[in-house]
């Protein structure tokens, strides 16, 4: 399993903070890194410690699961040239608007929006989302889902899906890495 956290990182009360514990007391290998400059994060040094996490997984053997920034970076890491180990399932939850008019992301933003190197990225790629994300005022359907072709959840009163939002420990998630389940609320 592979955790990629957002901008500022992920908390100790977050969600993924959370599955990655229990995932690794269940004895699941889980690369959980901290990615450079959470709080200034440039794209370049973020690739650069995706790459590292991801040498030496297994092809096909492993999930990926990546919130905020980290689902744009998974997004430039699809369109980029390849070479790493490719995940089987990929869920990419509440990205930030493409649009997002945020100084600190202008590395990031907009993502590259790529069909076929996103499809060639993973065995199978998923958006979720609420439908009440203050980072992404289009909706996830208009943002990313129409142009990537993606299937789509959308949580109702989601909102970041963060501890913020109410996301601390997130059950439907930890079903998901389990493949116990498919729904995410």
């Amino acid at each position: 399993m592979v955790i990629l956290h957002g901008w500022h990182g992920s908390g100790p009360d977050h969600w993924q903070s959370l599955l990655a514990a229990d995932l690794r007391s269940a004895g699941r290998e889980v690369r959980y890194p901290l990615l450079p400059d959470p709080d200034a994060p440039r794209l370049a040094a973020w690739l650069a410690a995706l790459d590292a996490t991801l040498d030496g997984m297994p092809e096909q053997g492993y999930d990926l699961v990546a919130h905020s920034l980290g689902a744009v970076l998974w997004l430039h890491h699809a369109a980029g040239p390849g070479g790493t180990p490719r995940p089987a399932r990929a869920v990419l939850v509440a990205p930030p608007s493409p649009r997002a008019p945020i100084a600190e992301l202008s590395s990031f933003l907009p993502p590259p929006l790529d069909v076929e190197a996103v499809r060639a990225a993973a065995g199978g790629t998923i958006l979720v989302a609420g439908d009440d994300d203050p980072h992404l005022p289009e909706g996830i359907a208009d943002a990313y889902a129409r142009p990537l072709k993606i299937a789509t959840t959308v949580v109702p009163g989601g909102g970041h899906l963060n501890t913020e939002s109410g996301f601390g420990p997130w059950p439907a998630m930890s079903a998901w890495c389990n493949r116990d389940s498919l729904a995410f609320y």
